[in-house]
């Protein structure tokens, strides 16, 4: 990741009304956070303000995430184009009725020429898949439901 990509992610940011964004590629995390019209720029969980991790959402690992509730649909962490496979031509990551385990990439959402893996929060089946390859999604839309 370079700063140049890093800019990119800030300017989007700032010309969208998002609360957080979070982009991983390469073994590095970055994840921004609107706080009082500022965008705040951290690498990786530890760097992370415990207010952050706690309102991480769908990309928060299940450690973070509150254990009283877990979430029976998949919501896009960002905005961009679904694809529900790798290329055309390919399989889909996941069908209906299929088991997936936590961490299993089950759609890649593409955001300014930059592919981002959306991954399985949990071990689950799929019950549904909500959105259509090629679509585009907003971030926070509902993406697959389990069961």
């Amino acid at each position: 990741m370079d700063a140049q990509q890093i800019k990119a992610f800030i300017d989007a940011m700032a010309a969208s009304d998002l609360a957080q964004m979070e982009f991983s590629q390469d073994g590095w995390t970055l994840r921004l956070v609107r706080r009082g019209g500022a965008v705040e720029a951290t690498h990786g969980a530890d760097a992370c303000a415990p207010a952050a991790v706690a309102a991480a959402g769908p990309t928060s690992s299940p450690s973070d995430a509150p254990t009283a509730s877990v979430s029976n649909e998949l919501k896009a962490p960002l905005f961009g184009i679904v694809h529900l496979q790798r290329s055309p031509g390919d399989p889909p990551f996941v069908t209906v009725g299929q088991a997936v385990e936590a961490g299993q990439t089950v759609c890649v959402i593409e955001a300014m020429k930059v592919f981002n893996e959306v991954l399985a929060e949990h071990d689950a089946t799929v019950a549904a898949v909500l959105v259509a390859s090629a679509q585009e999604v907003e971030a926070g839309q509902p993406l697959l439901r389990f069961e």
